[in-house]
């Protein structure tokens, strides 16, 4: 209960406010059969209501008062993105291609979370970003956010925007994400390691914040956090019920696949928190990388102390401000 108590009180401090889309809550109440329940994310009923608990709160694209970035919405196919540039931008940036979090069920490239930590990280680095909003379940169960991740990259690789073509080095491409949005990027990076995405593309490097991994076999203290352990697990079931092999299916346990050497960059670097139970399949992940055949580097930081995706959660701390620091220095390795 302590934990379950714990993992509700971070999310609340970090997005502080319900929401529910699809049908109304009063339909809910009329048949309050639950079919399956996935808190702090989301409350699905069996008459069809969907409730997400959570990054349901829009922020518009703006120019950022305290830094100067400029951030914009496009619209390509049947997807959308927003697009992110420093204060007077040079001639060519690195880009950054970013997944967000949220389960595969919730949040948005649009939300006031994403949409902070973006601004703050493009005014550090100096780079260019490209924040995908890919679609989300039950609605559009996996494998869509796959393919809509990989629908985007090819987008951002036609240099069809002028933002891109004008200001973004697509020799110096850079995936990231955070938790779910984590394991899409590590998945782009095997497709782009694949094979050969277009002329000029160069995928320098990935960080991994609090990846999203999984397996069926329990490794470090997993079941230390039992309650947030069932719910990282049903996030999976639920929103990929057609996955053939369960938890360990490629796509969620890395250490399954395996093509992992050709993950498509040639520097990664490795998130995980002191208190959260996904860093056991961090640290797994790094290891499994090193073992696969792989030419490239991996680098793990573990903060101690901290919960899952905490920069986003406290922005402000000491600890996030230091993240930011780090990944502005690894977007600009030469």
């Amino acid at each position: 209960m302590a934990a379950r108590r714990n993992l509700s009180l971070i999310f609340f401090l970090a997005f502080s406010t319900l929401h529910s889309l699809s049908l109304s809550l009063s339909q809910s109440q009329s048949d309050p059969t639950i079919l399956y329940d996935i808190y702090p994310f989301i409350r699905v009923y069996k008459n069809g209501t969907i409730q997400r608990f959570i990054g349901q709160d829009f922020s518009p694209p703006s120019t950022d008062p305290a830094t100067g970035v400029q951030s914009k919405d496009v619209h390509f196919s049947h997807l959308s993105a927003r697009l992110y540039l420093p204060t007077n931008p040079s001639a060519k940036l690195p880009l950054l291609i970013y997944f967000h979090g949220g389960g595969f069920f919730t949040e948005s490239a649009f939300s006031p979370t994403y949409h902070r930590h973006l601004t703050s990280l493009v005014a550090a680095a100096k780079i260019a970003a490209v924040s995908v909003n890919y679609r989300l379940a039950p609605e559009h169960p996996l494998p869509a956010a796959y393919s809509d991740a990989w629908l985007a990259l090819q987008w951002t690789f036609s240099r069809s925007d002028p933002w891109i073509k004008n200001h973004a080095d697509l020799g110096k491409i850079y995936l990231g994400g955070d938790s779910a949005g984590a394991n899409i990027a590590h998945r782009m990076s095997i497709r782009v390691g694949s094979g050969d995405p277009a002329p000029g593309i160069n995928l320098r490097g990935m960080f991994l914040n609090c990846p999203y991994f999984l397996g069926k076999k329990e490794i470090g203290n997993e079941s230390g956090d039992a309650y947030t352990e069932e719910q990282m697990r049903k996030l999976w079931v639920y929103a990929y019920p057609g996955s053939e092999a369960g938890l360990d299916n490629p796509l969620v346990n890395p250490g399954m696949d395996p093509g992992l050497r050709r993950v498509g960059c040639g520097r990664v670097l490795v998130y995980v928190a002191g208190k959260d139970v996904l860093r056991f399949r961090g640290k797994y992940y790094a290891a499994a990388l090193r073992r696969s055949g792989w030419k490239g580097g991996v680098k793990v930081v573990e903060v101690e102390g901290e919960s899952h995706v905490f920069n986003l959660i406290n922005p402000n701390t000491p600890k996030a401000a230091a993240m930011i620091r780090v990944l502005a220095a690894f977007l600009n390795h030469s």
